[in-house]
């Protein structure tokens, strides 16, 4: 655990991106294999089940530090994180200890079922046993919540720079459904090692967002123009006979729709297919939010599966026969998959996204204009001499969206941030006016610069009305400008209303709370979206 404290020391202390490959790099050259192993599993995502929780965890630190447990409670929401709260507060350990990282996983994983009284035993000796910094890492490891300020694409950068492979290569072997008990380290790395994994998707080719318009990427003849989806990007994956559809974020949600196990009759064996899973009904994309109502499930009602029909709309093919296409130029790429898509039955939950015709860039702009009625969120443009790369990188796949739609709001609660803004207020809830009253309808935390963020704190510090935990309620007076991607009814808000990815746009210290906008304002939104 000491290699691992020294790991997140560095890589906490520094912004510089060569200087966290660096630290990575050289703990994935001397760390102890299950070391490595784990190291590799927390920054792609991949936690420990959780055996204790939260409030088990208060009780007993409080009880450690002898703090009454309100002292306690009122110190978590000063500091913003409750593994560096319990570091802080618990007194200085009376032991040291050796074990890795590995072994203290072990002990954390062996605590599940086990009665409370051992659990907290185990827990109480451990903390014991651990310098604060350490700690502070092996309680993030109970809560789940672990970051350390690096991306998996970064992990992966260091780790061919520790092993001498190809980031390419290494970022598909760590792709799928491994966890570090059903593999090795040196197994994960070896490709011959996990053949029986039939169902392992590739990394994802991410686009960039186009800012200003497209006429800077030159002749128009050389790109592609298709429509940006709103719906899941997935990849799915077809291989002697096991099929599986996995989303972006590495979680196969094959279960979740069951519509697509009959692509196992159309498909040739050795097929996997890079696209939108769209709820689809007719010949055109239901709203994201019929798709939604089964996001969150592990298996569909038949009534759901009825209501909201899923549909593959495929717009790149990865692997054919077998054969990795990933390195062929997108047009031959796209060439082949309209030939595949082109022999499927009516009845195959698989379409192509259809290519968007232009001539030159004022006509594709005309045609992004047109992107609602045709239920996308705008453009997407692909160079046709690509590769499909890892992860996102310039130059050759770039998305162009629509405008976001935006109001403008009043904050009426606060709440401090995590990790370096665990002092500041960051997260607030914002209202439209409703006749004499405001309404909560979004949260946001992003869009402000740490100065905005700092003047906040302070205003909502002065101005405090009432406090609730961590959260403060203050007058309805700070307005800002809400942007959002998509609105959709919701029964579940007092507003009637949910949006889709609200950020803040800016700070209007120029304008009043009373030339905010109102809740009806929101509903003609609701409405014009159709």
């Amino acid at each position: 655990m000491k290699r691992f404290a020294a790991l997140f020391a560095a890589l906490d202390g520094t912004t510089a991106t060569n200087a966290k490959v660096a630290a990575l790099a050289d703990y994935f050259r001397t760390a102890p294999d299950e070391d490595r192993l784990w190291t590799i599993a927390l920054l792609s995502g991949r936690r420990p089940r959780r055996s204790v929780t939260t409030t088990e965890l208060r009780e007993w630190a409080a009880e450690a530090a002898g703090l009454p447990l309100w002292l306690f409670e009122e110190s978590y929401p000063v500091v913003g994180d409750l593994a560096e709260t319990i570091a802080l507060v618990l007194p200085e350990p009376r032991d040291t200890s050796d074990r890795t990282l590995a072994d203290w996983i072990g002990l954390l994983r062996a605590q599940s079922g086990r009665p409370s009284a051992e659990r907290k035993a185990a827990i109480l000796d451990a903390w014991e046993r651990l310098a604060p910094e350490e700690r502070f890492l092996f309680n993030k490891l109970i809560t789940g919540g672990f970051r350390m300020g690096v991306s998996q694409r970064l992990m992966t950068r260091a780790l061919a720079r520790a092993t001498g492979m190809d980031e390419a290569e290494l970022a598909h072997r760590l792709m799928g459904a491994w966890t570090p008990e059903t593999v090795s380290y040196r197994a994960l790395l070896q490709a011959n090692d996990r053949a029986g994994d039939l169902t392992r998707p590739y990394p994802f080719f991410l686009a960039h967002p186009l800012e200003d318009g497209p006429e800077g990427l030159g002749d128009p003849a050389g790109w592609f123009a298709e429509w940006k989806w709103d719906g899941i990007r997935g990849q799915l994956v077809f291989r002697r006979g096991a099929l599986a559809l996995w989303s972006r974020g590495e979680e196969l949600i094959t279960d979740r729709f069951p519509e697509f196990a009959r692509a196992r009759d159309w498909l040739p064996d050795g097929t996997v297919i890079d696209g939108e899973v769209m709820a689809w009904a007719g010949d055109g994309p239901l709203p994201f939010a019929e798709l939604q109502k089964r996001i969150g499930r592990k298996a569909a009602p038949k009534k759901l599966l009825a209501e909201a029909p899923a549909m593959l709309i495929a717009y790149d093919l990865l692997e054919a026969e077998g054969q990795d296409l990933r390195a062929e130029p997108f047009a031959a790429r796209r060439a082949r998959l309209q030939a595949m898509t082109a022999v499927l039955p009516a009845e195959a939950p698989i379409r192509l996204s259809p290519e968007v015709a232009f001539a030159d860039w004022q006509t594709l702009a005309t045609a992004r204009a047109g992107a609602k009625a045709a239920r996308a969120e705008g453009l997407m443009l692909k160079r046709r001499a690509s590769a499909y790369g890892v992860g996102r990188r310039r130059g050759d796949w770039w998305k162009w969206k629509l405008d976001p739609m935006t109001v403008d709001a009043v904050m009426v609660y606060a709440q401090a941030g995590h990790g370096r803004r665990a002092t500041l207020f960051t997260d607030f809830t914002f209202a439209v006016r409703d006749g004499e009253d405001f309404v909560p309808f979004a949260k946001a935390y992003s869009g402000l610069t740490d100065g905005e963020f700092a003047a906040i704190t302070r205003w909502v510090r002065a101005h405090t009305l009432e406090r609730f935990g961590p959260v403060r309620r203050v007058p309805p007076e700070l307005v800002f400008e809400i942007a959002f991607e998509g609105i959709q009814p919701s029964p579940r808000h007092r507003s009637g209303i949910a949006l889709r990815f609200p950020r803040i746009l800016r700070w209007r210290r120029d304008k009043p709370a009373a030339e905010i906008d109102t809740l009806d304002t929101l509903k003609s939104l609701l409405a014009a979206r159709g």
